[in-house]
C-alpha cells in the first residue's frame, strides 16, 4: 500500500494520509529544489539557502491553511456550545467554560475514534465536577482549594507513565482545570432552572457532542484530514528508566509541575490576592508539555512577549474594555479564533491573542481592565520565572537528550520503513516521528541565532527535514537501495558522538536524494 505523504502534515504534527499534499510538493519548485540542487557538497552545516527558503514557506505556507481550517472547525463547535450553554446558564461562567472546553478537547483531538470519544464522554463529567468543587474551595478556603488544584494537576501528568490510555485520561483532568482559572467569578443574580452542580457536568457533555459533530462535518467535507489509524498500545514499561533513584521522565514533569504550582499560589496569595490567578496560569501553560529546561525557557520568553503585544493591543482598545455589549463578545471571540489559527507558526502569537480575549473579559468581572493590564505583565513574567526556575533546579531534563531521543526514535522509524517489505504503517510512522522532532526544534533554532558552540543540535533537526521529503518518495516507491539502508544505519549509530551527527545526517540525506531521483 502506498502513503503519499507531503512535508505540510509533518509540520502540523499529524499523520494523515492525503495525495493532494504529495502533488502540491511536487508542482512546487521549491519544494524539488532540495532534490535537483547538487551543486553543493554533502557535508556543507546547512542546505542551499535558496532551497532552505522555498522549503519554509512552502511547510509556513502549509501550516497557516492548515491551522485555518482547524480554527474554524473550533470556533463552529465552541460557538455552538455556547449558544447552547448560555440558554442553560446565562452567566459568563458557563460561556467560558464551554469556549475553554472546545478547543481543548480539538487541540487533543480525542474524538477522532470511537475509544477517545468514550473515554472523553465517561471521564470529562466527572473531572468536570470536581473542577467545580476545586473552583468553589478556591473562592472560599483559598490553601485547601490550591492544594486541590495542585493534585489535580499532578494526577494528571504522573498518569501518563501507565500508557497511552491514561495519558489521554490525564489530559481530560488538566481540560477543567484549565477553565477554573480564566473563568471570572461573577456573583448570580438569580438560580437557573438547572441546579448549579449539574452545569459543568452538561457543558462538558456539550462541548464534547458539538467538537464531534463539526470534526465529522470537517471529515466528511475534507476540510479536516481523515482520522489516522489506531495505534497499537506500548506499554510504558518498555521504556527504561536511568537509575532506580531518578523518577521516570512523567514523575519528573509532575514534581517540577507541582514545585511551580506551589511557588505561584504562595507567591500569588502573599503578593497580589486579588490576582493570584495570572501567576499561576502562567506557570502552568509554561510548564505544560515540558520537553526539557530549554523549551521551558524559550516557552517563557515567548509567552513574555506575546503578553506585552497583548497588553498594547489591549490599551488601544480599551473603549470597549469593561463593557458587557455585543461588541465586546464579538472582540474575545475574534481574538480566540486568531490565537487558534496563529497557535502553530509560534506560541508568541497565542499569548498575544489570549491576552487581549482575558483582557476583553475582565469586564465581566466588574473589573477595570486598563488599570490591571500592566500589572497583570509584571504576573505574568513572575509565573513564567517560576516555572523556568522549576524546569531547571526539580529533577531537570536536558533538552539536548530529548531530541536526541526524537531523533533516535525518527531515524530507527525511517530504518524499519526502508525495508525491503514495509508495513502498511512505517510511513505514517516516520512521519509521526519527525513531528516529535519538530516540537522540540524551534527552541534549538532560535539558541542557534545567539550562541556559537561547535556543535549545534538545530543543524540535527533541520538535516532530518531536510532528509524527509526523498524518504517520503523512496518510502512510497518501496526500493531503496542498500547503500542507503546503510547511510541511515551510519546515522543512527553517530547518536552516540554529538560530534558527528550533523556529518552523517548530511550524508545519509544526500544518499536518500540521490536515491529518490534514481
Amino acid at each position: 500500500m502506498h502513503h503519499r505523504l507531503s512535508i505540510g502534515h509533518i509540520s502540523s504534527h499529524r499523520t494523515s494520509l492525503d495525495p493532494v499534499g504529495r502533488a502540491n510538493e511536487m508542482a512546487d519548485p521549491a519544494a524539488r529544489c532540495s532534490h535537483t540542487d547538487r551543486r553543493f557538497p554533502s557535508l556543507s552545516p546547512t542546505p542551499p539557502l535558496r532551497c532552505r527558503r522555498g522549503q519554509n514557506d512552502r511547510v509556513t505556507r502549509a501550516r497557516i491553511v492548515r491551522s485555518l481550517a482547524e480554527a474554524v472547525v473550533t470556533m463552529l463547535a465552541a460557538l455552538a456550545t455556547l449558544f447552547c450553554a448560555s440558554a442553560i446558564d446565562p452567566q459568563p461562567g458557563s460561556a467560558v467554560l464551554a469556549v475553554v472546553l472546545c478547543m481543548s478537547l480539538s487541540r487533543t483531538h480525542l474524538d477522532r475514534d470511537l475509544r477517545g470519544r468514550l473515554e472523553s464522554f465517561f471521564v470529562l463529567p466527572p473531572v468536570g465536577l470536581a473542577a467545580f468543587g476545586v473552583s468553589f474551595l478556591l473562592a472560599h478556603t483559598r490553601w485547601l482549594g490550591a492544594a486541590a488544584f495542585i493534585i489535580g494537576m499532578f494526577v494528571s501528568i504522573w498518569v501518563r507513565r501507565f500508557g497511552a490510555t491514561a495519558s489521554r485520561v490525564g489530559s481530560l483532568i488538566g481540560l477543567p482545570f484549565v477553565a477554573i482559572l480564566v473563568t471570572p467569578r461573577v456573583p448570580t443574580p438569580s438560580p437557573t432552572a438547572v441546579p448549579e452542580l449539574l452545569i459543568p457536568l452538561i457543558i462538558a457533555v456539550l462541548a464534547l457532542v458539538w467538537v464531534t459533530v463539526f470534526h465529522q462535518i470537517g471529515r466528511w467535507t475534507r476540510i479536516l484530514p481523515p482520522s489516522p489509524q489506531a495505534k497499537p498500545e506500548v506499554p510504558a514499561a518498555s521504556a527504561p528508566e536511568q537509575s532506580s533513584l531518578r523518577p521516570v521522565a512523567s514523575t519528573r514533569m509532575a514534581l517540577q509541575m507541582a514545585a511551580a504550582l506551589i511557588a505561584s499560589f504562595v507567591l500569588g496569595y502573599l503578593l497580589f490576592p486579588e490576582r493570584w490567578a495570572w501567576i499561576v496560569l502562567t506557570a502552568f501553560i509554561v510548564g505544560t508539555g515540558n520537553r526539557g529546561r530549554l523549551d521551558v525557557a524559550y516557552k517563557s520568553v515567548l509567552r513574555i512577549g506575546g503578553a506585552a503585544a497583548g497588553t498594547t493591543i489591549a490599551l488601544l482598545f480599551a473603549v470597549h474594555l469593561g463593557k458587557h455589549d455585543a461588541a465586546t463578545v464579538a472582540l474575545i471571540l475574534v481574538a480566540v479564533f486568531f490565537g487558534i489559527w496563529f497557535r502553530p507558526l509560534s506560541y508568541a502569537w497565542w499569548a498575544l491573542f489570549v491576552t487581549l480575549a482575558l483582557a476583553l473579559l475582565q469586564g465581566y468581572a466588574g473589573t477595570s481592565a486598563t488599570l490591571i493590564l500592566l500589572p497583570r505583565l509584571e504576573e505574568i513574567v513572575i509565573g513564567a520565572a517560576l516555572a523556568v526556575a522549576s524546569a531547571w533546579l526539580v529533577f531537570p531534563v536536558r533538552s539536548r537528550a530529548v531530541l536526541r531521543r526524537r531523533l533516535a526514535d525518527a531515524l530507527a522509524a525511517l530504518s524499519r520503513a526502508l525495508e525491503l517489505a514495509p508495513t502498511s504503517r512505517t510511513a505514517a510512522e516516520f512521519v509521526d516521528a519527525v513531528a516529535l522532532v519538530e516540537q522540540v526544534a524551534p527552541a534549538f533554532r532560535a539558541l542557534r541565532r545567539v550562541s556559537r558552540t561547535k556543535v549545534r543540535p538545530a543543524d540535527w533537526a533541520d538535516a532530518l527535514a531536510d532528509a524527509t521529503t526523498p524518504a517520503l518518495a523512496l518510502i512510497d516507491r518501496g526500493d531503496a537501495r542498500d547503500a542507503t539502508r546503510r547511510a541511515v544505519g551510519d546515522a543512527r549509530r553517530s547518536l552516540r558522538e554529538p560530534s558527528d551527527l550533523t556529518k552523517s545526517l548530511r550524508v545519509m540525506t544526500d544518499q536518500l536524494r540521490e536515491d529518490a531521483q534514481s
